[in-house]
């Protein structure tokens, strides 16, 4: 009886997933079909990449001040690496 439950289960969860998969490809094409849309405005509009806002999508774009934190924590904990380095040796 286990056996038959199991895979009744089993179908279930295959139909829930092809629904699933299926409704995650309509948004991912209305996500596609938004982005188009702003990409055509933002390539367009040239004070875009004055303000920090990357045309290119998934590309993030740092301040200077940010940069430079970002370089200071970097350096260090290279030397406390270095340090804990010589300590071990």
């Amino acid at each position: 009886m286990a056996r038959g439950k199991s895979d009744q289960n089993a179908a279930i969860l295959e139909y829930a997933l092809r629904h699933l998969e299926r409704e995650r490809d309509e948004i991912q094409a209305k996500i596609d079909h938004v982005r188009r849309q702003l990409g055509s405005k933002v390539a367009s509009s040239p004070a875009s990449t004055a303000t920090g806002v990357s045309s290119e999508p998934g590309k993030r774009v740092l301040s200077e001040a940010a940069r430079k934190r970002i370089a200071a924590a970097q350096k260090r904990r290279w030397a406390e690496h270095r340090r804990a380095k010589a300590k071990a040796a």
